[in-house]
């Protein structure tokens, strides 16, 4: 027969006259469980305090619990289970063992409470070094990409916040410095230039250049580098805002009428242009 399915009947005590004159811990606990019908799987069941503790502190062997602050702790558990006060059996253990004792850390039979690492804030120094590399890395990959991006006549019109790409060109032979020409819009693509809405043409002529572009809701048109040979052109119902990164660089053609401003190399200008006669903002 196993030690877990013995019956409360089968573990009463033998009578010895050498029974000591208080009756143990251990001891106590045995009888209180007896007396009250139950067996060791049942306690243990009902206290999650393993079978073979359970015995050992039948046995007032309490070796097995790991120290002083987990054998009372057990105790008090027993007691309970067993329907009779815990205070003088702690009393008792406290007494045999040198008093009640400070909290000691968890034996190997027990998993302790994995300490939580400090929640600390965020790194802010660290974010925008991240930040800034970020930053430069994109700015440099797309130099790299504009400057390879060959001498093709690309051109976007954008109207509103749905930007729409005409047809690729095809492309044209390099020339020499010396030969390359101002490119020019063609009479029709002037002619076709709405008169109920504005029309910005951005050529980049003499170099590449950053240009940013937005509709009269602040809404982005376009964001980037056009290099040079390329050009974009904007529509919008009201109003087109443009900021160039090198005005020098650029040719402007508002409404169908070619922009005459002086514009400096490297020069950052910000530009506003509304239907009707071009005005700059």
């Amino acid at each position: 027969m196993s030690i877990g399915s013995n019956s409360p009947e089968d573990e009463r005590p033998f009578e010895d006259d050498r029974e000591e004159a208080s009756t143990s811990i251990g001891r106590a606990l045995q009888q209180a469980r007896i007396a009250a019908g139950l067996t060791v799987d049942d306690v243990s069941t009902a206290t999650r305090v393993r079978i073979a503790i359970v015995h050992a502190i039948e046995a007032d062997n309490f070796a097995p619990c790991g120290g002083d602050v987990y054998a009372r702790g057990h105790i008090r558990t027993l007691a309970r289970a067993v329907h009779i006060a815990p205070e003088p059996l702690l009393q008792q253990y406290d007494a045999a063992h040198g008093g009640r004792p400070a909290p000691t850390p968890a034996a190997p039979l027990f998993e302790a409470e994995r300490i939580r690492p400090e929640r600390r804030g965020p790194n802010w120094t660290a974010a925008m070094v991240a930040a800034i590399v970020a930053v430069v890395g994109f700015v440099g990959f797309t130099a790299v990409k504009g400057g390879d991006s060959g001498s093709d006549d690309k051109t976007q019109v954008a109207e509103g916040s749905t930007p729409t790409t005409s047809s690729p060109a095809t492309p044209t032979p390099k020339i020499s410095k010396s030969a390359e020409q101002t490119p020019e819009p063609s009479d029709s693509a002037i002619a076709a230039a709405p008169q109920d809405k504005v029309t910005v043409r951005v050529s980049a002529v003499d170099g590449r250049s950053w240009i940013s572009a937005k509709d009269h809701n602040g809404r982005m048109l376009f964001d980037g580098l056009l290099a040079k040979g390329e050009s974009k052109t904007f529509q919008d119902s009201s109003k087109i805002n443009l900021i160039l990164g090198d005005a020098g660089a650029i040719q402007l053609y508002v409404n169908g009428k070619k922009i005459e401003d002086d514009f400096q190399p490297g020069a950052v200008e910000r530009l506003t242009y509304t239907k009707g006669d071009p005005e700059v903002g």
